[in-house]
Order: structure tokens, then sequence, then C-alpha cells
């Protein structure tokens, strides 16, 4: 009996160590995605989701070495960047590196669930430290591009899971172009039957974080995750969008049948739409 104790608890013992060894072992995804530019245009989108700078094992440096290779136009982040005053400096280390990859159309931000767990004052705070770095927040907002003969629309739409999602304001101005989705929650796909987009990006399910044997605990987390639609690509009426498993963790730094994630998306002009997604 002591014996199968001893075996049960170096499992376990085991176990956990894998779990957080797993945290550092960052996966790089590649998708591309077939929009209406004009045919030979491209746009690489480095997106970065959940960093939960609380529970994040990767270093900026360490994350500066993972994507220095990498061709970068664009850099979106969709949100719980942290929960504490006091990480938002230790945060713009992170921004400092996003920021040598020198992006050229620059690094843009919305804020998820746990963004909101500071305080209202600190929530503008972060925003106006974030903008003095150079990022674009979007808080239901909006933003025209001009890359060269291609026209894109970057729609920022707020963390739905909390309610502040606005679709009306967040699309006001809106024009013709090609209509690229921030957001946290994904969740919002199924209430966007009447809004236009031809690529959304989100992240909010960790992947699961903890998938085993399956991520019952996800159910809570609305009506997607009930529908084991919690990673990868996925489509909204014929519509692709994207569900990051996040960098960083929350609650534990344990990760158990998923990894975090940097993922590069290639939206890419051609005459055949269709959507890959290569690991």
């Amino acid at each position: 009996m002591i014996i199968l104790g001893l075996v049960l608890l170096l499992a376990l013992f085991l176990a956990l160590r894998t779990a957080y060894r797993n945290t550092f072992d960052v996966a790089i995804q590649k998708v591309e995605v077939d929009v209406d530019f004009p045919r030979g245009k491209e746009l690489n989108i480095l997106h970065l989701s959940d960093m939960h700078i609380e529970n994040l094992s990767i270093t900026p440096e360490n994350l500066y070495d993972k994507i220095k290779h990498l061709k970068i136009d664009l850099i979106a982040l969709t949100g719980d960047q942290l929960e504490r005053e006091k990480n938002i400096q230790p945060f713009m280390k992170y921004i400092e590196v996003l920021k040598k990859v020198q992006a050229p159309y620059g690094i843009y931000v919305v804020f998820g669930n746990h963004d909101y767990f500071l305080r209202q004052s600190s929530v503008e705070s972060f925003r106006e430290i974030l903008e003095s770095y150079g990022c674009i927040v979007m808080q239901n907002e909006n933003k025209t591009l001009h890359l060269g003969n291609a026209v894109l629309n970057i729609i920022g739409i707020d963390d739905f899971s909390t309610r502040r999602s606005n679709l009306v304001q967040s699309y006001k101005g809106v024009g013709q172009g090609v209509n690229l989705v921030l957001t946290h929650d994904p969740n919002i796909v199924l209430h966007m039957k009447g809004a236009s987009f031809d690529y959304l990006l989100s992240g909010h399910f960790h992947g699961g974080q903890i998938h085993w044997p399956k991520p019952y605990h996800l159910m809570k987390m609305g009506k997607l995750a009930r529908m084991n639609i919690i990673k990868g690509l996925h489509y909204y009426n014929e519509k692709p969008f994207y569900i990051s498993e996040g960098l960083g963790q929350t609650g534990i730094n344990m990760r158990a049948g998923c990894r975090p994630e940097i993922t590069l998306h290639t939206l890419k002009g051609k005459e055949n739409k269709s959507v890959t997604c290569v690991s």
C-alpha cells in the first residue's frame, strides 16, 4: 500500500513537472488565408494572445529570438495581456521587443476580460502607456490602412465576455476593403451575421490549457466551447476565424494537451479563395 502510494505520488509529480515544462514549449503556427487583395499582394500578421504576464514562461528575449527571423508587416495582440497594475511596466518590456521587429504597419491591441480586472483608471493608464509606445489600442474602434493598391480595415471589437462589445460603434465609418477583426472572445462571431468580416483573430480559451482528457471546464465560457470550438481555424457563415491557444497561462502556470502559441497569419490576394493551416 505504501509502495502504491509512493508510485502515485511520483506519477503526480512527473505529470505536474511535465505540465509546467510544457509552458516553455512554444509552437509557431503559420496560417495562410486568401482575401480580396489584388493577386500577389500579401500581408503577414504576427498574432499574440492571452500573454497573461502573471503566468508567462517566455521572457522578452526568448520571444524576440523566436520571431526575429519572421517577415512581419503588422502585429496584433488580442487581449488578456495582464491583470495587475504592477505588471504594466514589466509588460512593456515585451512591447519593446515587438517594436524591434519594426513591423511597418504597427502594433494593434485589444483588451480581454483579464485586462478589465484592473480598475478603470488603471485600464485608462494602460491604454495611455501602450499608446505612448506607439501601439494602437482599439476599444470598439477601427482604422483603415492603404497598402499600396489594397485597403485593409482593422476593426477592434472590445471584450464580448464582459459585455463591452459594440458592433455598431466598431464598424462606424468602415468603407470598402478587406475587414480584419481583432477581438478577444471568439463567441462574438455567433452574433456577427450582419457584420462583414474577411478574417477574425481571437484567443480566450487557451486551447483548454489543461486539455485532458477534455477541457470540460471551458463549457461555461460560451456556446463555441460547448461546440468544442476552442482553438485553430474555423468558419462562421463561410467566413474564417482563428482562435489562438495563447502564449501565457491563467490560474496555474501549467499546460496539458496544448501548447503556448505564436501565430503568423498571411493574408494573400488570389483568384481562387481558400484557407490553409500549417503547423
